[in-house]
């Protein structure tokens, strides 16, 4: 920048937007009092860039429609995240220009450029992993849930009454889907589906198998507690040579993640030492085609070895 002052302005904007983006967007939305029972003689107060904030979920959720675009409602769900798809969207994008100028002004437009276009992939990653952090969580709490099961059951408890009971008894986020399946069955949804759903969120193959256990009683009779016990006995081995193929997967996931890093920190500390090096790849069109190219070489390495660290068994 020419101006020394004009760079720090700028700088101290995109903080300040990017703290009104926190305050603003996730703000709690609820209330323990409505607002027209503690002030009957006013409307809410409700600022100017609050309004904005609601214009623009509003129109970004009339874009979205119902699938609810990357983010869907599914996904955040399963990652714990307590927005809804059109507010988490705006958060993106918000963050995503900020970002994106912030970079720019502090290295060169390229680097900007690729950290505006990186911030929507990596919100997606951090979905991903905060899912896939929560049903490892169910699993490892799985083995005391079908426990709490046995238990209830035994002493003459109803399926759902232990499930309901299981449900208290346990952390997050085992409690959550053992609650939701409670009070799906309240409404009139048939058990065997609330549980099969509950097992596919999670991606539970071992709560898959209670959920046919408890069909399969429900069907022809039986000690539902000892076939529970059985089952509990499989999961426990199966946990066991779960904890193996991590350990033994574990090297190849680092490698895996220092490699994808590798190319993108690179062409960001190049940047930095050098802003002019890379303005070949957005300047001149043999750029671009070596860009599209390096995006897709990058996209099929990065599957390929996904696929090599993924383990099924």
């Amino acid at each position: 920048m020419d101006s020394p002052a004009l760079f720090v302005a700028a700088v101290a904007l995109c903080f300040g937007a990017l703290l009104v983006l926190v305050l603003v967007v996730l703000k709690p939305r609820f209330t323990p009092i409505p607002v027209e029972r503690r002030r009957p003689h006013g409307g809410p107060d409700r600022t100017a860039l609050g309004r904005a904030s609601e214009s623009a979920t509003k129109l970004m959720g009339g874009f979205l429609g119902k699938s609810g675009g990357p983010y869907n409602q599914d996904l955040l769900y399963n990652a714990g995240v307590k927005l809804t798809p059109a507010e988490f969207s705006v958060l993106v994008a918000t963050a995503a220009f900020l970002i994106g100028l912030l970079g720019g002004l502090l290295s060169s437009p390229l680097i900007g450029t690729m950290l505006a276009l990186a911030t929507p992939v990596g919100a997606r990653m951090v979905l991903a992993f905060r899912r896939d952090k929560r049903r490892g969580q169910f699993d490892a709490q799985l083995s005391g849930t079908i426990q709490v099961l046995i238990g209830g059951l035994r002493v003459g408890h109803s399926v759902m009454r232990t499930i309901e009971a299981a449900a208290h008894e346990s952390d997050a986020p085992t409690s959550e889907e053992l609650n939701r399946i409670v009070n799906e069955t309240r409404i009139g949804k048939d058990a065997r589906e609330a549980i099969e759903d509950a097992a596919n969120r999670m991606d539970s193959e071992d709560f898959r198998w209670i959920g046919q256990a408890i069909q399969i009683n429900r069907e022809v009779g039986g000690d539902l507690a000892e076939v529970l016990e059985q089952v509990a006995g499989t999961i426990r081995e199966r946990s066991e040579i779960k904890g193996h193929v991590r350990s033994l997967s574990a090297e190849g996931k680092m490698s895996a993640y220092i490699l994808m890093a590798l190319p993108v920190g690179v062409a960001m500390f190049v940047s930095m030492i050098n802003p002019g090096y890379l303005n070949v790849f957005i300047e001149k069109p043999i750029g671009h085609v070596m860009m599209v190219v390096s995006i897709l070489m990058f996209a099929i390495g990065g599957f390929w070895m996904s696929r090599i660290i993924k383990i099924k068994f």
